[in-house]
């Protein structure tokens, strides 16, 4: 063991005197191999981004509605000509609920240039999603509706918990209900508000990450059995004079509700998640990404409306 040790610290230490050595007699050759070792280092540490989402069902062994959201991801290779497979990467399913219904999601991912090329042909675009369903099947033991549409949204659930199915982050699942369920509540901003029931705030950068939040992946048995109604909303897109997006506006009717303390609001920027406690739970996947710093939110007691304006990025 010993042995071992001292054989790789000569070797580390052979290897940066041949550095020293090429910095001094060939600036340029030093220069471009610095240049190669970082952007392959950046490579490695790249993490998967969301494509697009695509719906379909799973026939067997249960039948239940399957999202797969395709993500570009530079970690994995590009295949090396056409004549050779394409590489991807298929993560875990995992099962999840909005409000009674139950889905499951499995995040696929591809190399950017092969998501790319596909976005200009139809063609290879459909063999791609065939051939990641295909893959599906035969590592899940599924067996899948043949049809299939493309969501509105490019991804279902939250990209951080996506992120972790393709990287395989391990994190304690107390721990990770905890961190992830931590919600802002309207109550916490208010208490400085001379009047808490009718009021406008900001955000604060503190309590609400830049990046998405899984907000509903974590959810423990004695919330499940309580069932929670979907309360009526409405979703609008304000543009301006040239029909450029600005903002996504959400109004949200809480009948019954008469204190915005009782609201627990949580914003990420692809999703938003309101719930009162026993009553009322409403998530939505944002058609948009949204500036999670500058969202504000406004409760009218009079209407028992919750609105939230959340401008885009």
């Amino acid at each position: 063991m010993e042995s071992s040790s001292k054989c790789l610290l000569t070797q580390v230490t052979q290897f940066w005197n041949l550095l020293d050595d090429l910095a001094e007699s060939n600036p340029e050759s030093y220069e471009k191999f610095i240049e190669q070792q970082l952007k392959e280092g950046k490579q490695l540490c790249a993490t998967p981004e969301p494509q697009l989402c695509l719906q379909t069902r799973i026939l067997k062994p249960k039948e239940k509605v399957l999202f797969i959201n395709l993500c570009q991801w530079k970690r994995i290779p590009a295949p090396q000509s056409t004549t050779h497979p394409v590489p991807l990467r298929v993560g875990t399913p995992e099962d999840m609920s909005e409000t009674s219904d139950v889905y499951t999601v499995i995040d696929v991912a591809y190399n950017p240039d092969v998501l790319q090329a596909a976005e200009k042909d139809q063609v290879k675009k459909d063999q791609l999603i065939r051939m990641a369903m295909k893959c599906i099947e035969e590592q899940f033991q599924f067996t899948l509706s043949h049809s299939y549409s493309v969501a509105k949204f490019r991804i279902k659930g939250s990209i951080q918990r996506m992120k972790q199915n393709l990287m395989g982050i391990q994190t304690d699942p107390t721990d990770l209900r905890e961190k992830m369920r931590k919600e802002l509540t309207l109550e916490q901003i208010s208490s400085a508000v001379s009047n808490p029931d009718h009021f406008q705030l900001l955000l604060p950068k503190g309590e609400v990450s830049s990046k998405a939040r899984c907000l509903i992946e974590e959810i423990s048995s004695s919330e499940t059995q309580v069932e929670m109604k979907e309360p009526a909303y409405e979703l609008k897109t304000v543009a301006d004079q040239n029909d450029k997006p600005l903002e996504i506006e959400i109004k949200v009717e809480l009948p019954g509700i008469d204190s915005v303390s009782l609201c627990d609001l949580s914003v990420s920027e692809d999703d938003l998640l309101i719930e009162v406690s026993e009553k009322y739970r409403l998530h939505l996947n944002l058609p948009e990404f949204v500036d999670t710093e500058m969202t504000t939110a406004k409760f009218i007691k009079e209407k028992a409306t919750l609105i939230v304006t959340m401008p885009l990025v």
